[in-house]
């Protein structure tokens, strides 16, 4: 009976797990539904805010009056790791952290032997990761997503400008997970500052966009052309890191929902197997019992 009871244990634990995962999985989905809703209605406007800024800021670069267009030979980098607060997501911590730690180590080796490579992360499981190894985190932004507003966000934004208009950084690269649907998230290299040029990709390891060829735009400017970038810069630059936070946010949820879905069916397995378990068990002493009386009755005729 020993081995009765541990199952019946196991299985009440089982189905306890099983209750928690499912709860997480549907708050995950509720939430999930807002983050996708909002990320689809601001990729068109910011998609064709950025193709806008690309064109028009392409045109004046060589002028000097376009602080942010300006490329610099890359001796300073800041690297805006983007992750989440709390696990039970799967793989989606994980992978963006491992990517954040290749960009440092294969294509900025130089700068980071310099100590030239600098993050800033955004998610408590970024910052810890980074913190313990001694990286050179200058700020982490682990609240964003307890706010998750436009203003939070511009308010980094408008950090990441002044740094490079000071030239604290030579570039400024996003890290994080594109929101495809609930079951994929793309991994994203983005340079957010210089600007890119519009003949380039936006992302440098997958395109946050799929290339496609541009036709040359004609515009009309009232009042005149640098004007218009010069007030167009600070506006985009905000939305594109809200984009990319938002992106990261519906990912997140996405992972985790997929994540306890299968914890919950892996449960239900696991259940399964118990109950045969413990049919087999209890089978088993009914029997020995049996046996035993059986036996007790001949030993008593004999």
């Amino acid at each position: 009976m020993a081995g009765l009871k541990e199952v019946r244990i196991r299985i009440a634990s089982v189905k306890s797990t099983q209750q928690i995962t499912n709860a997480m999985k549907m708050v995950a989905a509720s939430k999930l539904r807002r983050a996708q809703t909002a990320i689809i209605k601001l990729r068109p406007y910011a998609g064709k805010l950025r193709d806008i800024l690309q064109n028009l800021s392409a045109s004046i670069d060589n002028s000097g009056d376009n602080t942010f267009s300006q490329e610099r030979k890359p001796e300073k980098i800041l690297l805006v790791v983007i992750a989440s607060n709390r696990g039970l997501c799967g793989a989606f911590n994980s992978n963006v952290i491992k990517m954040a730690v290749n960009m440092a180590t294969n294509h900025y080796a130089v700068q980071l032997s310099q100590n030239n490579v600098s993050f800033i992360t955004i998610g408590r499981k970024a910052s810890e990761f980074f913190r313990k190894r001694k990286y050179n985190v200058v700020e982490s932004h682990d609240s964003l997503f307890d706010q998750l507003t436009f203003d939070n966000a511009s308010a980094l934004a408008e950090k990441l400008m002044k740094a490079f208009a000071n030239k604290e950084y030579d570039r400024i690269e996003l890290v994080y997970n594109q929101f495809k649907n609930a079951a994929v998230q793309r991994l994203i290299v983005e340079q957010f500052l210089p600007i890119v040029p519009s003949q380039e990709p936006a992302s440098t390891a997958k395109q946050a966009v799929p290339a496609t060829p541009k036709a040359e735009a004609d515009y009309l400017f009232e009042p005149d052309k640098e004007t218009i970038v010069r007030e167009l810069i600070p506006k985009t630059l905000r939305i594109q890191l809200f984009k990319a936070v938002l992106d990261s946010f519906a990912s997140e949820q996405g992972a985790r929902m997929t994540a306890m879905q299968k914890a919950t069916e892996n449960a239900k397995d696991l259940l399964r197997e118990l109950n045969i378990s413990y049919n087999k068990a209890r089978q088993n002493a009914i029997t020995n019992a049996i046996l035993e009386i059986v036996s007790g009755a001949e030993a008593l005729k004999g």
